[in-house]
């Protein structure tokens, strides 16, 4: 069975073809009211470290290290129950990967689906 993974805003509109909505920030999206967002779950615990975050400051020219230290991270054994979760996820209901960061091609969302699709999950 093929996983479907997707990575959207989460001020975007929900799409019929989304599967389960997962938020991946480890803080609130900034001016998103509680009751109006729309996600299924949130997992800040996936997202990378505050300190790797802060070091980041979504500056493109760091994303290749930031890629890096974050995919370390995720190796940690403490993040394999959600990745299992979200591989499952991927794989019976399709996800999507939701953020607030403008910038999705260097976002932590497209590391995690990245790291999702690869050959161990």
């Amino acid at each position: 069975m093929s996983m479907r993974i997707t990575c959207r805003r989460i001020y975007e509109e929900t799409a019929p073809d989304d599967g389960r909505r997962v938020l991946v920030d480890r803080v609130w999206p900034r001016g998103l009211r509680k009751d109006a967002a729309r996600f299924d779950e949130w997992l800040p615990d996936i997202a990378p470290s505050a300190e790797l975050r802060r070091w980041y400051g979504h500056e493109p020219s760091r994303f290749a290290e930031f890629r890096r230290r974050y995919l370390a991270e995720l190796a940690d054994p403490g993040h394999r129950e959600a990745l299992d979760h979200l591989r499952d996820l991927a794989e019976h209901d399709g996800l999507t990967l939701l953020t607030a960061t403008r910038d999705l091609d260097h976002s932590q969302a497209a590391v995690l689906a990245e790291r999702l699709r690869g050959p161990d999950g």
